[in-house]
């Protein structure tokens, strides 16, 4: 059996990035810190962290991670079915891509007790590859496929609508949204992962866009990219929840109104946790239907 406290020592190291910060969060001494790694490794006899700036986790070190997480939530479980023992709040991990983080997902992690959250910020086609890793307990995806050991639950389509400034559009795009006028006109991209700029500009030019291709501003802020296209900087793919008010008052102008920009979004869960997690799932489905579009049938 591991020690809980060198396991908690080595997930704090490698989601802290250090030594310092992560005795800092469990209330120790970094030297504390650097004995129970040591301990750790001793016993299992293998490398569990690379220290370094950040100190990451080695495959050996992410499995003994993914073993302490699935643990203390299964032990919370225990706690919860036990009438003479009160369940501490449990850390619970999950990846989440920042325009659901700013639409919808706010309201349905309200609705949970009992967690604290540890929330991973990544774009939805990258998400699932934190799941694969053990790094976290559920993500939120655009891949419809759970990885081996998880179960997937969709959650329906988040809609983008291609917005930008009447201002912006008459100093860029005074002769329609043409193919010339998306060459030389300044879009925005979320991060190197963002690739919905590209996926719209190929549906309207007919044929493979490269972000090379376009000038782009690069803003990894969701609020950002509202407030950039409102103040004619650039235009971008916004989530419809966030401008739907900004649309129907002629701040802003739907570049395509007929062809919004859909994304699946699902679910994914560790199933030896889910029954941990399963009032996160209630509420992320709930939270979900309010927002997204449901996939057909």
């Amino acid at each position: 059996m591991f020690d809980p406290d060198q396991l908690a020592a080595l997930a704090a190291v490698h989601r802290r990035g250090s030594f310092d910060l992560a005795a800092a969060e469990l209330h120790v001494t970094p030297s504390a810190i650097s004995q129970r790694i040591k301990g750790l490794e001793d016993q299992a006899g293998t490398l569990l962290i690379l220290r370094g700036s950040p100190c990451r986790a080695t495959p050996a070190g992410l499995r003994m991670i993914r073993h302490h997480d699935e643990v203390v939530l299964l032990e919370r479980t225990l706690a919860a079915d036990l009438p003479r023992l009160s369940p501490r709040p449990a850390t619970l991990r999950i990846a989440v891509n920042a325009d659901s983080l700013a639409t919808w997902v706010i309201p349905a992690l309200a609705e949970v007790e009992g967690f604290l959250f540890d929330l991973v910020i990544d774009d939805q086609d990258v998400s699932q590859d934190w799941l694969k890793r053990g790094e976290v307990q559920g993500a939120i995806t655009s891949h419809a496929r759970a990885p081996q050991g998880c179960d997937s639950v969709g959650l329906g389509w988040l809609r983008y609508r291609a917005t930008a400034s009447p201002a912006y559009l008459a100093r860029w795009m005074a002769q329609g949204v043409t193919a010339a006028a998306l060459m030389q006109a300044p879009a925005l991209t979320f991060s190197d992962k963002d690739r919905l700029q590209e996926q719209w500009v190929d549906r309207q030019i007919g044929g493979r866009a490269k972000r090379a291709a376009f000038p782009s501003h690069r803003l990894a802020s969701s609020q950002g990219f509202v407030d950039a296209c409102l103040a004619g900087l650039g235009w971008g793919l916004n989530p419809e929840a966030l401008v739907a008010g900004h649309l129907a008052a002629g701040r802003l102008v739907d570049l395509s109104p007929e062809a919004p920009l859909d994304v699946p979004l699902h679910w994914q869960f560790a199933r030896l946790t889910a029954p941990a997690t399963a009032p996160l799932t209630r509420a992320l489905r709930a939270a979900a239907g309010r927002v997204l579009v449901p996939f057909a049938g």
